[in-house]
């Protein structure tokens, strides 16, 4: 099990993202969470957890996003795993 803090950059608020990542995710079985940024109105943080090839393709769905987002910068890093039961949209 791989865990990863993430952060989407650009127009990913207002165009569920949030609802749409975790979609993916339980798509995916990977386990975590996803919320907008309070100090910036153009990103959210995700917290994802599962196996390494789950995390990848997580991953790579998150550079594009759902429809009507528009994704300007990915950026990941390396976290501990939490052992999450699930994946969670959060405030």
């Amino acid at each position: 099990m791989i865990a990863k803090q993430i952060r989407v950059n650009g127009l990913v608020q207002g165009v569920f993202f949030r609802v749409s990542t975790k979609e993916k995710a339980d798509e995916l079985g990977v386990k975590g969470w996803v919320r907008n940024c309070r100090r910036r109105s153009d990103s959210v943080k995700i917290f994802a957890e599962g196996e390494e090839e789950a995390i990848q393709k997580f991953l790579d769905w998150c550079h594009k996003g759902p429809e009507n987002a528009e994704v300007e910068e990915v950026e990941v890093a390396v976290a501990k795993p939490k052992n999450s039961s699930s994946f969670e949209v959060t405030d």
